[in-house]
């Protein structure tokens, strides 16, 4: 499939998303994000396609916000619209089975850090920068920052960051907990690559039913939330993979997957 602002590159297991607008560093417009819908569609409709990792072209930006040239002109109407998008690709990402990582190779800014927020696991460069900077721009973040945030590093934290648009660096962004890991530039998407791979061995249904438990349970109080996993668990007991996954266990070999 191609597409003007992105890229999208399949491996066996893998597949990478590129946002490739590195004029723009990155920077989401309404055709990016129409693009970006299509890639899920694609990534969801291939069977061999088990771990997904989304960067940014270049090596100076993963994607430096929404685009305010785009958005400088939008009227009320336009605005809630353009958000109502965001927000929709931004959730089909975490909706998505397959297990997405954001391996974040520079500015994440407003919109870049709501993509990244939206991944399931986000890798960073030493050379990465986090903020959510809208409220100086007189606007508030439109692609779920607002509830991403908090539900990351916590309410207080997410405040300061919000109403201060304050920029912060990756290894903060790790002690804050709004990423997983941080690595040299340079090591970045080979150290993607090996935890996609290392994801990619286990059985794929019961990661996106853990996936699905995880993403539903935090929405919901705690009892809704460990029904959620035992129905998922229970699902899992109707799968091959669970059978393939024990017995090779028990029989002391390594399990090959097929994922039914």
């Amino acid at each position: 499939m191609t597409f003007e602002n992105l890229i999208l590159e399949k491996e066996d297991y893998l597949a990478i998303l590129y946002i490739n607008r590195p004029k723009a560093l990155n920077a989401l417009n309404a055709e990016t994000l129409y693009e970006m819908e299509e890639a899920i569609k694609d990534i969801k409709a291939d069977s061999n396609i088990k771990v997904v990792i989304v960067t940014g072209v270049g090596d100076k930006s993963f994607v430096a916000g929404a685009d305010i040239t785009f958005m400088l002109p939008l009227s009320p109407h336009e605005g809630r619209f353009f958000s109502d998008v965001g927000e929709r690709v931004m959730r089909q990402f975490e909706l998505m089975e397959k297990p997405v990582i954001a391996a974040i190779n520079g500015f994440a800014l407003g919109g870049g850090c709501e993509l990244a927020m939206a991944c399931d696991i986000r890798l960073a460069s030493e050379k990465a920068v986090f903020a959510q900077p809208e409220v100086g721009l007189g606007v508030i973040p439109g692609f779920g920052g607002t509830q991403r945030l908090p539900r990351l590093v916590g309410e207080g934290r997410a405040k300061e960051l919000t109403y201060t648009a304050d920029v912060i660096n990756a290894q903060e962004a790790f002690r804050i907990g709004l990423v997983n890991h941080v690595y040299p530039a340079e090591q970045l998407m080979d150290e993607a690559r090996k935890m996609a791979k290392k994801i990619a061995a286990k059985a794929p249904l019961a990661v996106g039913y853990a996936k699905f438990a995880i993403g539903k349970g935090m929405q919901v109080d705690i009892d809704t939330a460990m029904s959620i996993e035992s129905d998922m668990f229970g699902m899992c007991c109707a799968t091959e993979d669970k059978f393939e996954g024990m017995g090779a266990f028990v029989e002391k070999r390594k399990p090959t997957f097929k994922g039914k």
